[in-house]
């Protein structure tokens, strides 16, 4: 039976429990379990991870852990009883391992490693904690350390600033706000601003003395100097070095390593150095013999300087290599390091040995126990302590100092007879009285320990030598009495011997016979002369002589001549035992001399502080001694010595001194009776501060009144203890009166001069301290009174001194702060007179700070729940006081503009967070009662009017973000928690008066404002928050958006008809609300928009307004990440259900409708958005959404901007193309016009033609960076119109330049054939704009199937690959899945003229096969009815669909959804027609390719031959014959006879294309190749055979195939006869003579001569007919090559039926063309033939002169003559006399080369009609489509003539304009015929020219043909025959029509319809 548990309530899982029993939990280890009942080895609770669910587990899987319970029963709250540290470091460690798993997926490596160490630390500390055998040192040491690492770790992590107080996590219910707050603000200044530290220390660590020529020992002395006072500040470190140049005791770091301690802020500065002097020991020259002497000297070495300032970047200089310089003159030595700082270069120089100083510097900062700690290593290892000279800044008590600095100076001497100066070295001892030398008292420095004696470093032959060395004596107190200096001189001699012989000594005392030390100073000492073997020994015999010169002055009676030698020191005493002052002296022995105690006392105030701080209890027993021997008499001089004192340990050096004074009064003072005076002097001073000029002194005496209190109080204690409380009332009297004397002095204002006021400041700063002393003898109550009457006499008027005011302030904060306001019964009596000053100073705007500081103060002793009376009364107080000033002073300084600097900001910020942790502490204290009050006590409306209003918008302002650091959630929370609880009082009055007629409508607005901005808030959204977070505000404080949303609706419900006017302004705050994923609160907002939508309807009869509120707000809320699909279905559901009843159903179902849809799309958008890279789903989306906005919603400016968004999406992904489009949507928008256009997105303000111009070049660029040139033409010519327009001629050239660039590189640049694919999305999983539908998208350059389909599922990650092609059904549509269905779709364009035209380069059909593309196919083969196993062509069927998307491809997007789909069934018949159709047509295009060089492998046609070959062999083609040319099939089915015909046709047409690719394929297969194209050749004559073909090469020499692209091309130059395929000729390139000068002829009848001489000059000897003998040419079709083959090699066929002069219909122009001969057209891109150096003069030559050409690709002779030869050798003259026979055929002579450079053949007339061509201005002629190879019947093909002819009167309209873009001069040079040589009739003369064959071609070959006569073809290779020629392609460039100057114009020979260019929209 399972029982409720008692005591086992909470616990760990220790095992892991999958929960495979019935009803199991499962649980992981370490997860914290609530156990709620228990039955036999099991309990039943749940894991706090997950509340929410609940089961059973085993009891031995739990480790039980002491726990409290709270609220006991269903709800109850369990909370471990353990420290709060531990349950603090327990939760923040589970929620860290979340994160920190989220560290490695983000890879964030360096975060993730700091983070587990860190993790790592805090287990191990806490199991410290646990075990719990920590000492309390420890404990609390191990603590702050856990805080530490776990505020780190959230900082890290961007977790909250946890508030705490001594370690332990704060519950903010439990402390005041204003408590919380500081807390809060003192950890977040602690982690923001490290405290500067005021200690610092130099770490200095010698490595090493680099150096090339050593071999000495040297001594190294390290100290620290002031460049700017020219002294030593610290003392030496000294070290010496072993010849190495190696430190000498590595063992012994302190030998090696120092610390320079005590350093203050104001030393680390540029103006301090580190100074290094180097001695060095030995001999006295450097270079002497090493045996020249035995005796070694100290000698001057080297020096080096490092300024401290180069260290404060804080880095540890490892390694420091000082540079070592020497100075040019030894006497100098004394100031080398002052010479290198001044940068002096001439007085010093580098040494010779061009030495280097290793040494590592570290500066440390922070107090000495501090530095200890944190680098316990270098102590550990030992260091050297050097200190500063003399005191640090701060003297402490205890301090046990006796250190005498004596520094050797200078010394003047004598030469002794000799003739050079001598070399002195100076030994000095400390010796005793009797003569004893003290040992290991004399000091180098820190890193040697004390010697003996010391022995200074000699200058070579100096009389006055320097020597400026510090010596440190630490002589013991007892030792200095009688102890002397004693200094030897002695010369050093360099002679072998190396003698030192000792010519004078000095001397001087330590202590002088009155008990005073040697002054500080320098002393010039008295040299006494004595020889070597003085006996100095005997002290007496010297002792009594003078040592000074001042002494000897003084007593002149020794002899003169002693005085001539000098030697200087200087000494300075460091101690706290003796002093050098008389003064003091006198003062502590003034028992001794009794007269002279006035003097002393005078003098007390001269004596420096250190000396009093020294002898401090000996001072102040004097002192009181004093006054107890008489207080009449020396009463007021004892009293002004004790303020001095006083004040002295005010000083900051001194400050430490405070204590000793305090023990000196707790346990030493024994004043009992001077009280008594004290009280009388101090008040003789207080009533005399109104009268007095000169406020210094007492000044002074009111700053010491605390200790002056302290002795008066002690004083009394002791009187009283001693007598037994007497004369008490007298004391209180006393006290009285004194405070009285105060109030008075206190009370008087300042009148001209600011003394009084000083003197008021100064007693107002101090008075404070001066409370606790009166607790001690006096009633709480009464000092309560007391220091209210006070503070109450203080003057009230404003415009007093400002100081004053401060200092006031100040008082009350310290009052406020004391002992005395802490007790609530003085408390209540202090508090108004706090209040009054506080409300003045708030009134007034000033000392806000301080005003902060003391209403945080007083909040802080009122805690939270307290509900005793005298804090209900206290609040009633200050609510009528200060709750209104407060908000004044709120919205006061959060409207002023934040200060620059940044130390202000942070005291501006802590000034605003203090006073809003005062308003919310007084807000959360207040109960009914007191808000009822509060309302209560307004008297009229407007003020309750004007109190809401402010209360609202400082609420406003409290919850913006910038209030508190983001970290902050707990202050916030706190806030919110205050704000919820006003506003819900507050709506109460104003529901009561403000509604109805009294409706005021901006208190409401302000209200619901403020509601929307608090629910908004990011702290209150607790979906962001961690669960475990999440919950715990959730237990304190509830879902308070909830609360506030609920009070929305119900203030809402209460507006009745007013609600009218916050339509339509509340809609987006509202929507805002209820996109919060909070479903509560969705329920109770959204009803509201069916109201407003109510409302809306009854005033206007629709809701237009709040419709397009809805939809502009739901744009940018959701880009912000708000809202889901969730909430989309709510406003659905809710809404409609809402609306069912209503009369406007219908049109409120269509808004609801409409906003559902648009948040569909605005969700997609933003999902996508989300994805790192760009996609096609991103692009799609953003294309779904613009279109929304402009088809269904009309939103102009939305849709711009996505247009933009979308703009941008295209860049980045590189679809150039694409962002062309997106962009010329946003252009069509615009007109050509000067309306003035607003700032917009990245536009600046500009007119619509300027911004319109813009958006022309951008998307021009874009087509061009997307090879899309043509469209750019079209763009290019619009904004040409525009420039010539305004006659902008220098814009309108780059224009006509970038155009031409675009036409160049449609001939140069190769483009590649993108793929197109079919995907459909299927299923519900997908996006809405993705869902269920079918897209055509564009592929990516070089993608294929594979790679696309790839890049989808990489794309969908989730998405399932369809395997087939069939249409799905519903299942999969409703499938909660996603499922890709991909195949390849062949695009169909919708213009096939360009592509079916002959001539027209591949280049340029590449670009219609792919663009403008709105039709797709796809195939599906499928056998119908049985199928036939022998013969499965009767029975294959193909099932064609056709795609129509809603755009064409490409467009604004790679895809576009398919808006229509066609399915149509092929007949097996029409199947076999379009696969020979299609096979022919790439047989061709492979031939063609293979004959003008495009390809260097022949394989491909090799493949193709092979595999059609041997599939007809094998049965391919006459499976066909079986299938459909049995009778059997064509009885059944009668209707397709013609299908059957042109099946025949298509074979036998085959049957020749082959023949002749086998021919073109024997001349270029290799060697190794030939058995295969033998076994070709053999297996087509058997395919022959098969199909019943007879051999019609007999008759048929070449195969006269229709090429798509005209005929194969050949050189005009080949021979005349016949030729086979194998029998090429290598035709040598023309000279540049060989082109007329172009464009520049007039086309006149020229006689045949001049024919003659043109062809004379070109050097060509065959006859002129087979110049004219062409054909038109084929373009390839590969996309691969942009061009054709080399021209080089040129091909011939047999001369076979070239062209017949029976055409079809269809073709009956397409002869008007002329062709580009393989010379003039461009090479390949990919195999490009190398240009001649004849033709690239020449292409040079014609390129600079030639006019404006319209086809970039070709150069000006090019374009001039581009005649095209056939690939078939004609024969010369039988097709000549045929056609002159059938038609009027005019041949001009050939024109001479004119002279002239400008073109006469404008002035020509046209005598018949000719094509129309372009103006001048617009480009060249229409291209023709060139003719087809046509059949005559065989009696004829061996014998057809020629076709050639041309205009008899030449070229007309010509002149100026360029050739056709297409195919360079195809469509204007046409075939002429000259005079032949061969059979037939020859014509000749001016009109009718002779035939004769030229091998120079004209400059333009123009034929017409007006007469034909039908000839009919075979039946088997008939054509089915159109009526009209096909109409020309789009041209980027508008056609104008040419005028002659005669009047005459071209015309066309047929009616060809023209298409006008596409709209630029369109593209």
């Amino acid at each position: 039976m399972w029982i409720p548990t008692e005591h086992e309530k909470y616990g760990v899982v220790i095992a892991s429990f999958r929960g495979t029993v019935p009803y199991g939990l499962s649980l992981e280890i370490g997860d914290t379990v609530q156990i709620l009942e228990k039955c036999d080895g099991w309990y039943r609770g749940f894991a706090l991870k997950n509340p929410n669910v609940k089961g059973i587990f085993p009891s031995s899987y739990v480790h039980l852990k002491n726990a409290c319970v709270k609220n006991k029963g269903q709800f109850e709250m369990v909370i471990p009883t353990e420290d709060s540290v531990i349950t603090e470091m327990t939760s923040t460690l589970r929620d860290w391992g979340t994160m920190w798993k989220q560290l490695y997926v983000r890879n964030e490596g360096d975060l993730f490693h700091r983070l587990w160490h860190i993790m790592n630390e805090i287990l191990d500390l806490r199991r410290q904690v646990l075990v719990g055998h920590l000492t309390h040192d420890r404990m609390k040491d191990v603590k702050r350390h856990i805080t530490a690492r776990l505020d780190w770790g959230n900082e890290q992590l961007g977790l909250d600033l946890v508030p705490r107080k001594e370690y332990a996590m704060v519950d903010p219910e439990d402390i005041s706000i204003t408590e919380l707050y500081r807390l809060m603000e003192h950890r977040h200044r602690k982690k923001d601003t490290p405290v500067q530290a005021s200690n610092h220390h130099l770490f200095v660590q010698m490595k090493s003395l680099m150096c090339s020529n050593l071999g000495e020992e040297l001594e190294v002395i390290f100290s620290l100097f002031d460049s700017k006072e020219n002294r030593p500040i610290s003392e030496r470190f000294f070290l010496r070095l072993n010849r190495n140049g190696l430190p000498k005791a590595p063992d012994k770091p302190e030998r090696h390593c120092s610390l320079f301690v005590d350093l203050g802020s104001s030393e680390l500065r540029r103006d301090i150095y580190i100074t290094v002097h180097i001695i060095r020991i030995g001999r006295m020259g450097a270079g002497e013999k090493k045996n020249a002497c035995s005796v070694q000297y100290r000698r001057p070495f080297g020096c080096a300087v490092l300024s401290i300032a180069d260290l404060l970047t804080g880095e540890t200089k490892d390694d420091l290599i000082l540079k070592v310089y020497m100075c040019n003159t030894e006497s100098e030595w004394y100031q080398i390091h002052e010479n290198i700082i001044k940068k002096l270069n001439a007085r010093y120089n580098l040494t010779g040995s061009n030495a280097g100083l290793a040494v590592s510097l570290q500066l440390l900062h922070g107090d000495i126990e501090q530095i200890r700690r944190e680098y316990s290593s270098v102590f550990s290892h030992g260091v050297s302590i050097t200190r500063k000279l003399g005191f640090s800044n701060i003297i402490m008590p205890g301090e046990m100092r006796n250190d005498l600095y004596i520094t050797i100076e200078r010394g003047e001497f004598e030469k002794g007879g000799k003739s050079v100066a001598r070399n002195v070295e100076v030994t000095m001892f400390i010796v005793e009285n009797s003569g004893q030398i003290l040992k290991d008292f004399i000091s180098f420095g820190s890193g040697e320990p004390p010697a003996s004696e010391y022995h200074s470093f000699v200058l070579y032959h100096n009389n006055s030598p320097r020597w400026s060395e510090l010596l440190k004596l630490p002589i013991p107190v007892d030792k200095f009495r009688g102890a002397h200096i004693r200094f030897e001189f002695r010369h050093c001699s360099t002679k072998e011997k190396g003698e030192k012989k000792l010519f004078g000594f000095s001397f001087v005392p330590l202590m002088q016979e009155d008990g005073r030390t040697l002054p500080d100073g320098t002393h010039e000492l008295i040299v006494h002369k004595c020889e070597e073997n003085t006996n100095l020994q005997d002290t007496t015999r010297y002792l009594k002589l003078p040592f000074s010169k001042g002494i000897l002055l003084g007593n002149n009676h020794q002899a003169i001549k002693a005085t001539k030698e000098s030697f200087w020191i200087t000494s300075f005493l460091c101690s706290t035992k003796l002093t050098q002052n008389g003064d003091m002296l006198d003062l502590l022995k003034w028992r001794t001399h009794p007269d002279k105690i006035t003097g002393c006392l005078s003098k007390i105030k001269e004596i420096d502080g250190s000396e009093i701080v020294k002898f401090l209890q000996d001072t102040l027993d004097t002192l009181f001694g004093i006054l107890d021997e008489n207080s009449q008499k020396y009463g007021s001089k004892v009293f002004d010595s004790l303020v001095h004192i006083i004040n002295l340990l005010q000083d900051s050096k001194f400050h430490h001194f405070k204590p000793v004074m305090d023990t000196y009064i707790e346990s030493h003072f024994a004043g009992a009776l001077a009280y008594r005076d004290l009280i009388k002097v101090l008040k003789w001073y207080v009533d005399r501060i109104t009268e007095a000029e000169r406020q210094e002194h007492i000044q002074e005496v009111l700053k010491a009144q605390e200790y002056i209190f302290k002795y008066i109080v002690q004083s009394r204690r002791l009187f009283s203890l001693a007598t037994g409380g007497q004369n008490e009332e007298e004391f209180r009297c006393c006290i009285q009166e004194l405070l009285v004397s105060v109030r008075f002095f206190l009370s008087q204002e300042s009148k001209g001069s600011g003394a009084l006021s000083q003197s008021q400041a100064v007693f107002l700063s101090s008075f404070p301290a001066v409370y606790s002393e009166l607790l001690k003898l006096f009633d709480i109550r009464e000092v309560a009174n007391l220091v209210q009457d006070t503070l109450g006499s203080l003057p009230t008027i404003v415009h007093v001194d400002d100081s004053l005011q401060a200092v006031k302030l100040q008082c009350i904060g310290k009052t406020v702060e004391s002992q005395l306001y802490t007790n609530p019964d003085s408390r209540y009596i202090l508090l108004p007179v706090v209040l009054h000053h506080l409300h003045m100073h708030l009134q007034e705007q000033k000392d806000l700070i301080m005003c902060a500081r003391i209403l945080s103060n007083v909040f802080c002793l009122i805690k939270k729940n307290s509900s005793e009376k005298s804090v209900l009364e206290e609040i009633d107080v200050i609510v009528a006081s200060l709750l209104d000033i407060l908000l004044r002073t709120i919205l006061e300084i959060t409207s002023r503009p934040q200060p620059s600097g940044s130390a202000m900001r942070l005291q501006f910020q802590d000034v605003t967070g203090e006073f809003v942790a005062c308003l919310l502490s007084l807000l959360r204290q207040m109960t009914d009662r007191h808000y009822q009050q509060l309302l209560d006590s307004f008297n009229t409306k407007e003020e309750l009017r004007d109190f809401l209003l402010q209360i609202f918008t400082v609420f406003r302002i409290l919850i913006r973000p910038e209030m508190f650091p983001k970290d902050w959630t707990v202050m916030r929370l706190v806030a919110n928690n205050v704000i919820i609880t006003t506003v819900l009082y507050l709506s109460d009055a104003l529901r009561k008066n403000f509604l109805n007629e009294n409706f005021d409508y901006k208190i409401w607005d302000s209200y619901f404002y403020l509601a929307v901005i608090f629910i908004n808030q990011l702290c209150l959204q607790l979906e962001m928050f961690t669960p475990s977070k999440k919950k715990k505000v959730l237990e304190k404080y509830g879902d308070m958006r909830v609360t506030m949303g609920c009070e929305i609706f119900s203030m809402w419900q209460n507006l009745g008809e007013h609600k009218l006017h916050f339509i339509p302004a509340l809609i987006g705050p509202f929507l805002e609300v209820t996109l919060i994923p909070q479903p509560d609160l969705r329920n109770v907002m959204i009803p509201i928009f069916h109201d407003m939508m109510d409302w809306e309807q009854r005033r206007s009869g629709n809701f237009k307004q709040v419709e397009a509120k809805l939809i502009d707000k739901l744009d940018s809320l959701m880009s912000e990440g708000k809202g889901d699909e969730t909430y989309r279905e709510l406003f659905n559901s809710i809404l409609l259900k809402k609306i069912e009843r209503e009369t406007w159903r219908e049109s409120g179902v269509s808004l609801i409708a409409t906003v559902t849809r648009l948040m569909e799309r605005l969700l997609d958008y933003r999902d996508c958005m989300k994805m790192g890279e760009v996609d096609g789903k991103k692009i799609g989306c953003t294309v779904s959404l613009l279109n929304f906005y402009k088809t269904e919603l009309n939103k102009e400016e939305m849709y711009i901007r996505y247009i933009h968004k979308l703009y941008d999406l295209h860049l980045k992904a590189q679809n150039f193309t694409e962002a062309a489009y997106t962009l010329l949507l946003y252009d069509e928008l615009l007109e050509w016009s000067d309306r003035p256009l607003r700032e917009f997105l990245t536009y600046p303000m500009q007119t619509e033609w300027q911004r319109k111009e813009h958006l022309h070049l951008a998307i021009i660029q874009n087509f061009d960076r997307g090879k899309c040139w043509e469209n750019g033409i079209i763009l290019c010519r619009k904004i040409a119109e525009q420039y010539e327009s305004y006659y902008d001629y220098r814009n309108l050239s780059k224009m006509r330049m970038m155009e031409a660039s675009l036409y160049d590189k449609i001939m140069d640049q190769q483009r590649l054939e993108p793929e197109f694919f079919r995907v459909g999305f299927y299923g519900k999983k997908f996006p809405f704009f993705l869902r269920n539908k079918e897209f055509v998208c564009r592929g990516h350059d070089y993608e294929r199937l594979e790679a696309f389909q790839q890049r989808m599922l990489n794309e969908f990650p989730h998405a399932i690959a369809m395997q087939h092609a069939n249409q799905p059904d519903e299942t999969i549509f409703q499938a909660e899945a996603q499922y890709l269905q991909i195949y390849a779709v062949t695009p169909i364009p919708e213009s096939q003229e360009v592509l079916q035209r002959e001539g027209v380069p591949d280049n340029i059909k590449s670009f219609y096969k792919v663009n403008h593309i709105w039709k797709f196919r796809y195939d599906r083969p499928f056998h119908k009815g049985t199928k036939d196993k022998e013969n499965e062509f009767k029975s294959l069927w193909v099932e064609r669909t056709s795609l129509y998307l809603v755009q064409s491809l490409p467009g604004i997007s790679r895809w576009f959804e398919v808006e229509k789909r066609e399915v149509v069934e092929m007949s097996p018949l029409e199947n076999a027609i379009e696969v020979l159709e299609n096979k022919n047509q790439q047989l061709k295009t492979l031939i063609s390719q293979c004959q003008t060089r495009q390809m260097q492998n022949i394989n491909p046609l090799t493949m193709c031959l092979n595999g059609v070959i041997d599939a007809a062999v094998n049965g391919g083609v006459s499976r066909y014959q079986e299938a459909f040319f049995v009778k059997e099939y064509i009885l059944s089915h009668p209707e397709d006879g013609e299908k059957i015909a042109r099946l025949r046709e298509l074979m036998l047409e085959q049957a020749q294309i082959l023949e002749f690719g086998l021919a073109v394929h024997e001349k270029f297969v290799p060697q190794d190749m030939r058995p295969l194209h033998k076994k070709l050749v053999d297996q087509f004559f058997v395919m022959k055979s098969s199909l019943g073909i007879q051999e019609f090469s007999a008759c048929i020499q070449a195969s006269p195939v229709h090429f798509p692209n005209g005929s194969p091309r050949v050189c005009r130059n080949s021979a005349p006869a016949s030729m086979s395929p194998d029998g090429t000729r290598v035709i040598p390139r023309r000279s540049p003579l060989s082109y007329p000068a172009v464009n520049r002829y007039s086309s006149s009848s020229l006689s045949s001569q001049a024919s003659a001489e043109v062809s004379n000059i070109t050097g060509q000897s065959e006859s002129s007919d087979e110049v004219f003998n062409m054909q038109p040419s084929p373009s390839t079709s590969s996309l691969s090559s942009t061009h054709s083959a080399s021209p080089n090699v040129t091909s011939s066929a047999p001369s076979s039926a070239r062209a017949s002069p029976l055409l079809s219909d269809k073709h009956k122009h397409s002869r008007e063309n002329s062709c580009l001969s393989p010379r003039e057209r461009p090479c390949s891109a990919i195999y490009p033939t190398p240009v001649e150096p004849s033709q690239r003069l020449l292409f040079n030559h014609i390129g600079e002169g030639a006019l404006p050409r319209s086809d970039p690709n070709l150069s000006a002779p090019e374009k001039a003559v581009n005649p095209t030869p056939s690939s078939w050798s004609l024969d010369s003259g039988k097709e000549a006399k045929n056609m002159s026979d059938s038609g009027k055929i005019i041949s001009p002579p050939v024109p001479p080369r004119p002279t002239q450079t400008a073109s006469p053949a404008r002035h020509t007339t046209s005598v018949s009609p000719s094509p129309a061509g372009r103006s001048p201005l617009k480009g060249s002629v229409q291209s023709f489509t060139p003719s087809p190879v046509e059949y005559h019947s065989p009696g004829l093909i061996s014998n057809s003539p020629v076709l050639s002819g041309s205009y008899s009167s030449g070229i007309s309209s010509l002149s100026r304009c360029s050739t056709s873009e297409t195919s360079g001069f195809e469509n204007q040079v046409n075939e002429q015929s000259a005079p032949a040589p061969g059979p037939g009739p020859s014509y000749s003369g001016p009109d009718e020219p002779g035939r004769k064959e030229s091998k120079t071609p004209p400059p333009y070959s123009v034929y017409e043909r007006t007469l034909r006569r039908p000839v009919p073809l075979p039946h088997s290779l008939s054509i089915p025959v159109t009526g009209e020629p096909p109409a020309l392609p789009p041209k980027p460039l508008a056609a104008r029509p040419g005028h002659l100057e005669n009047g005459t114009r071209r015309t066309e020979p047929g009616p060809r319809p023209r298409p006008l260019p596409r709209k630029v929209s369109q593209l």
